[in-house]
């Protein structure tokens, strides 16, 4: 069987075990390591679940997710149904500020705008809002307050990096302009590259992350 076979049925197998997804409407391609997804889901939870199963699995270098959400009559809510629900659950959320998020809803696809202080605040309002019923999508427009003191972030990056035993130092690299935060170099997993984003997202006045981190197998 070729490599690009195996990593197909290691994909599969992946999404089997995944309890949170059910992989019986996703089809599954493989070439040189990139993955493509395609089929539906019944929830927007699923996808977003079916897409980080696929990064766990060892070989995948990139994931092309076109999967499709299809909602049964027990998940649909009407977009203001869905909004007085979004604006509930935000008004719970202690990681946001109060009033800082507008909400818009069409055809149960979900846009956020405002301005927080940090990125964990701005994935809380994803988290919050993407387990909603009737939900198809999140646009998260939301923007991170600039900074004044950015001077050392590159710096504050690349030892966070570095004090975990996942990057090796001559691998990974980081550069900064102002918040902007460009990471570079190779990792040998999907998830590796991941982490590497969410740790110069922790950085203080971090408004930005652009990650071309590359995965070699």
């Amino acid at each position: 069987m070729s490599l690009d076979g195996q990593l197909k049925n290691a994909v599969l197998e992946e999404l089997k075990w995944e309890p949170s997804v059910s992989e019986a409407h996703i089809g599954v391609t493989a070439k040189d390591g990139v993955i493509s997804l395609s089929g539906y889901v019944d929830t927007y939870p699923e996808k977003a679940a079916a897409e980080r199963a696929v990064g766990r699995v060892k070989g995948v270098k990139a994931v092309a997710e076109e999967l499709k959400i299809k909602l049964n009559l027990d998940f649909k809510r009407t977009d203001e149904e869905i909004c007085a629900a979004a604006i509930d659950r935000l008004g719970w959320n202690v990681s946001v500020p109060k009033d800082a998020i507008k909400v818009k809803v069409q055809d149960g696809w979900v846009t956020l705008t405002g301005e927080l202080a940090w990125n964990f605040q701005k994935n809380a309002v994803h988290d919050e809002i993407r387990w909603l019923s009737g939900v198809v999508g999140v646009s998260n427009l939301i923007t991170i307050a600039p900074r004044v003191n950015t001077r050392d972030v590159s710096d504050s990056i690349s030892h966070a990096l570095h004090r975990s035993w996942y990057f090796d130092p001559q691998t990974v690299f980081v550069t900064a302009k102002a918040g902007a935060i460009k990471l570079t170099g190779t990792v040998h997993t999907w998830q590796e590259r991941n982490v590497a984003a969410m740790t110069a997202w922790s950085a203080p006045g971090a408004t930005q992350v652009e990650n071309d981190i590359t995965v070699v197998s």
